[in-house]
């Protein structure tokens, strides 16, 4: 299977809670739900089409048990609602072994190992949704086929961000991007190894 990612983020790089004010307030973050100013309905059959592809879903942990509580109270038949639901789900954790949301698998021990195993199953995409830390890990290791960047016209000046200030470098191949009325544009990237830097200029 082709592993995508996903991620809504700012312009100045934040990922945390943009779903609403109490989705993620780690280090006493109080600015989430930024993406609510710009959504409008022509995104959402992109987003739709986008979760049939998937035939799995791979979450970091924090997304997991954000979405835990939520999703399965809120199935509406649809390819986003019904796919989150029913859909297998392999969250990597050390801490967490189990729980009562439908086709849940905890991976642990040799993570990389697992996802190279599921990426060679059958199927169309096994899809990474938010998990930031989880996907700076898969980037790392070059595991990661598709990256879709959702951003929206905000600097929000605090908050977690996907790329830290010193980490891995990466280049990207523009695949797609797509605008939206609500000022969303969607980026699709396709991974291309480290950056390429000019020759004695590493600054």
């Amino acid at each position: 299977m082709k592993l995508t990612a996903s991620m809504m983020i700012t312009l100045d790089g934040v990922y945390q809670g943009p779903g609403g004010p109490d989705e993620d307030r780690r280090g006493g973050f109080e600015r989430g739900g930024w993406t609510a100013a710009h959504a409008d309905e022509e995104s959402w059959p992109w987003l739709l089409s986008w979760f049939a592809r998937a035939d799995a879903l791979l979450l970091g942990r924090r997304t997991f048990e954000i979405w835990e509580p939520y999703w399965p109270n809120h199935d509406s038949g649809d390819p986003v609602s019904h796919g989150i639901n029913v859909l297998p789900k392999y969250v990597p954790s050390t801490t967490r072994t189990d729980s009562t949301w439908q086709n849940t698998h905890f991976i642990s021990g040799d993570v990389e190992a697992a996802v190279r195993e599921l990426k060679a199953q059958p199927g169309r995409e096994v899809q990474v949704h938010g998990s930031g830390e989880l996907l700076r890990w898969l980037l790392e290791r070059d595991l990661v086929d598709e990256l879709n960047l959702r951003l929206t016209p905000v600097v929000l000046g605090d908050g977690l961000r996907v790329f830290p200030e010193h980490g891995q470098s990466h280049d990207m191949e523009l695949v797609e991007s797509r605008s939206f009325p609500g000022g969303m544009t969607i980026l699709t990237y396709r991974p291309n190894g480290r950056a390429r830097l000019l020759a004695g200029d590493r600054t």
